[in-house]
């Protein structure tokens, strides 16, 4: 930076292109000039008046110090501001600027100080709204770093739980922190993440799914490899266990990684309630799994090829409904599908008043219309409706998005091959499932590789007094919960 004051500021205006809310301001102290300036949208005017103002305009001393030292000095020992920087590079300006700071900068000098007077530009802490709490914590993360890893600092107050700050993307600087317990956690696989987050060379990270693509390169697969939560308690639970959490600025949404296929049917909500009772719901979302993938493309191939198998009273009741049915089977459940799909993109999108109405209008008027007209059958509308409700436990989008492809593939080797190329998409399905890892963990653990330990904390929910170790696939390190031991 310039030692001439004046040129410097003209040099920032210019360079933020006459940006509106850049403000700058002259003062002369007893034959010093000096400026200070912020940007408005992002900076506190009272805490300006009330903290920099103030301080500036105090009587300094004349001693023999330069004036910058005594200046910098004297702010150090009057501001009441929890942040003060000096800074010497020119491109660190527009940083700190458009971070709430800031700049003072004195005549004769190239350097200038930093204070940080961030507007509060967050939104309080409130419920989750992409996952459902029936009991436990309510709060949830929000846009705001500093709240977000304090809501984790809170829950863990443990020295191990280590954060460390990332600045990715070329223009927005975006802040991202990986969380993890350095006692607990697998160090080579937080370096393996943290050389992937430095190699990141965008313009911009403006949310937490920027930078999943980035995480995940090896083995493509529509199944999500990681879990985006708004939950605090779930990603406490997830960093106890040796796994990592990341936290990206301006986003609500933390990720967990590595996520197994066996995360995708546990709820925080399971250690809220009684453990059998949880253990059946877990057993419950397997069923649903299954049924929403599997349901559709069965009753294609059994109706369509292999209609000897069905009981002689269901074939007769199938064949009266589909007497006036124009399309073929395979037709009626993608089109069907293929409408609630249609219709669950537009419930997520429009507006939560008018939601309710359309589900209502889409899925009853208009299926039960269908039906009279003769376009589908009643069997065809069961079929669909058992799918689609089976899908509904399932919150995750990428999860969502995983199952939805899968189903269809499902049905087209089912349409083509009936049973036959039933059974061959579910070797498929099931070899693509067992070929997947996640930072060198099998993506089917605890199931394939079979660990018993893992069991008691994924097809099962043990009580808490018996869960006494971490899975040993995902750390080896300090595997004991109870009594400390290592």
């Amino acid at each position: 930076m310039k030692s001439n004051i004046e040129k410097t500021v003209q040099k920032i205006t210019n360079d933020l292109h006459n940006a509106s809310d850049l403000k700058t301001r002259f003062l002369d102290i007893k034959g010093h000039k000096i400026a200070y300036l912020f940007m408005e949208s992002v900076t506190s005017g009272d805490a300006i008046s009330e903290f920099i103002v103030r301080s500036i305009t105090f009587d300094i001393k004349q001693n023999k110090q330069p004036f910058f030292e005594t200046f910098f000095q004297s702010l150090q020992n009057n501001i009441s501001n929890n942040s003060l920087k000096v800074i010497q590079n020119y491109q660190d300006v527009f940083f700190y600027l458009a971070s709430g700071f800031t700049l003072i900068l004195v005549e004769g000098y190239k350097k200038c100080l930093a204070l940080e007077t961030r507007r509060d530009l967050s939104r309080g802490i409130t419920e989750s709204s992409s996952e459902g709490i029936i009991r436990g914590p309510k709060d949830s993360f929000t846009e705001t770093h500093t709240v977000n890893q304090g809501l984790i600092r809170k829950r863990i107050k443990d020295p191990n739980l280590v954060i460390e700050d990332l600045f990715i993307g070329k223009r927005t600087q975006s802040k991202v922190s990986l969380l993890y317990m350095y006692d607990i956690t697998d160090l080579k696989k937080v370096k393996q993440i943290k050389q992937k987050l430095q190699k990141i060379n965008v313009d911009s990270i403006l949310d937490s799914g920027h930078i999943r693509e980035f995480l995940v390169t090896k083995q493509k697969s529509v199944f999500p490899k990681m879990i985006s939560t708004e939950r605090p308690d779930l990603v406490c639970t997830s960093i106890l266990d040796g796994k990592i959490a990341i936290l990206v600025e301006n986003s609500p949404y933390a990720l967990i990684i590595p996520a197994l296929f066996i995360d995708f049917f546990k709820n925080p909500e399971d250690y809220y309630q009684k453990s059998l009772n949880a253990t059946f719901t877990r057993f419950l979302r397997m069923i649903a799994f299954a049924l929403t993938i599997l349901v559709p493309a069965l009753y294609i191939s059994v109706t369509t090829f292999q209609i000897q198998v069905l009981p002689e009273k269901l074939l007769t009741s199938l064949f009266y409904q589909r007497l006036h049915v124009p399309f073929p089977t395979a037709f009626e459940i993608v089109l069907l599908l293929t409408f609630f799909e249609i219709l669950r993109e537009c419930d997520i999108r429009i507006p939560s008043a008018m939601g309710t109405s359309m589900s209502i209008v889409g899925g009853l008027v208009l299926g039960d219309a269908a039906v009279s007209a003769g376009l589908v059958s009643q069997a065809s509308v069961i079929i669909v409706a058992v799918t689609s409700i089976s899908g509904l436990l399932f919150s995750d989008i990428d999860m969502i998005n995983g199952i939805r492809l899968w189903r269809f593939i499902f049905i087209l080797f089912s349409s083509f091959f009936g049973l036959i190329g039933f059974t061959l998409c579910f070797i498929l399905f099931t070899i693509k499932l067992s070929s997947l890892k996640v930072m060198d963990v099998p993506y089917l653990s605890p199931i394939s590789p079979f660990h018993f330990t893992g069991l008691k904390d994924s097809l099962i929910r043990t009580p808490k007094n018996k869960d006494d170790k971490r899975p040993n696939y995902l750390s080896p390190k300090n595997r004991y919960k109870l009594g400390g031991r290592k």
